[in-house]
This record gives structure tokens, sequence and C-alpha cells, in this order.
């Protein structure tokens, strides 16, 4: 898993509540085993018309958020089932960290456990980030998770809270193989003293 750090990147603003995880990855992409290649398939019924066009009003598809990093959007995202491919998907798409007043419980905790970094802010700061989107072209955020801060180039500085443990598996990369990884001697100790090869 790809360590977070400090990230710095262009923001896609979705001004939209509780987006689901069918329209975040529809089901009938959810054949492939791998966890790579989602990302084509990202809020797909939005992105493209019937005929496989892309959908010039949908968000994703203006020119000045090609290359967004950084999602903003509204409450209980990530709602509905439990799919850890809708995390995938925003994954590969090439999102870092999502920040919204709520997310769904299960898709927050896929967050963490795949490298996504979700961001719970308040309302009325949801709100000042629209209007900083709005107000200026390319707008990017810089998130620094050492010391839970977000800010901008324009004066703003955010403080966010994220728990320590998730904080420290984000930090270094760890999902819960990383994590088993770091008892790796002792594991091996427990195998040569049980005999177990």
């Amino acid at each position: 898993m790809q360590p977070f750090t400090i990230h710095t990147g262009l923001v896609a603003t979705m001004d939209r509540a509780n987006v689901d995880t069918d329209q975040i990855i529809p089901k009938q992409f959810l054949k492939r085993i791998e966890r790579t290649g989602f990302g084509q398939f990202l809020f797909f019924d939005w992105r493209y018309k019937d005929d496989g066009s892309p959908n010039p009003e949908f968000e994703l598809n203006q020119p000045e958020v090609n290359g967004a990093s950084v999602l903003v959007t509204r409450r209980n995202f990530g709602s509905g089932s439990s799919r850890e491919h809708a995390v995938w998907a925003l994954d590969d798409y090439g999102f870092r960290a999502v920040l919204a007043p709520s997310f769904a419980d299960i898709f927050f905790n896929n967050c963490f456990k795949n490298g996504l970094l979700p961001i719970r802010l308040s309302e009325s700061v949801i709100d000042d980030l629209f209007e900083r989107h709005a107000n200026h072209p390319s707008y990017k955020l810089t998130i620094n998770l050492e010391f839970c801060l977000i800010s901008d180039e324009h004066g703003l500085s955010l403080e966010f809270e994220v728990l320590p443990f998730r904080r420290h598996c984000l930090l270094h990369g760890l999902d819960d193989i990383g994590l088993t990884l770091e008892h790796e001697d002792k594991i091996r100790q427990y195998e040569e003293a049980h005999g177990i090869a």
C-alpha cells in the first residue's frame, strides 16, 4: 500500500449527497479479481452517455479537473453495499483523499485499508471548500497527514482528525498484511518452535 504523508493535488468537487457504492462502481464491473483496472469504470453511469461517449455535464469530465486527486463532496459518501471495489475504483482513478461531512462506516473503514484518506469536515467547511474551488481555477489542496493539516495557496489552514492507529498505518503504507509482516520475526520463531513449515 502506498504511504500517505503529504499530498498536494488538484481538487474536484461533487455537489451530491448520499453517493452510494453502486454509483461509484456499478455492479456489472465487479467481476474482476484484481484490485486494479477499476478507475475506468468509476462513476460509469454518470460519466458516460448511453452511447458510451463522455457526458459533458458530469463533474469529473470537466477539463479543469482532469488529473484531480482530491475529491470534495457531500454527506454520507460511500453509502449502500459494502463493496471494497468502490475504494479500489477511486484509488485507481487517481484519488488520494476524499473530503466530506460524513461517510458510510464500511466505506470509511475500507478507505484506510487501501491507502485512500477519508477526511470528515463540517458542512460549513465543506461549503467553504466548494466556494474556494469555484473562485480559483485549478484549485489545489495540500494535505499533511503527519500534522493533520489541510492548506491551500489562498490562506486556508484546517486541522482534521484521524485515529492514531489509522494515521500510523497510512503514514507507513501498512494494510492488514503489512501490519502482520511487522511481526515476521516472531511468526518465524513460532513456526520454527512448533515445527510448522
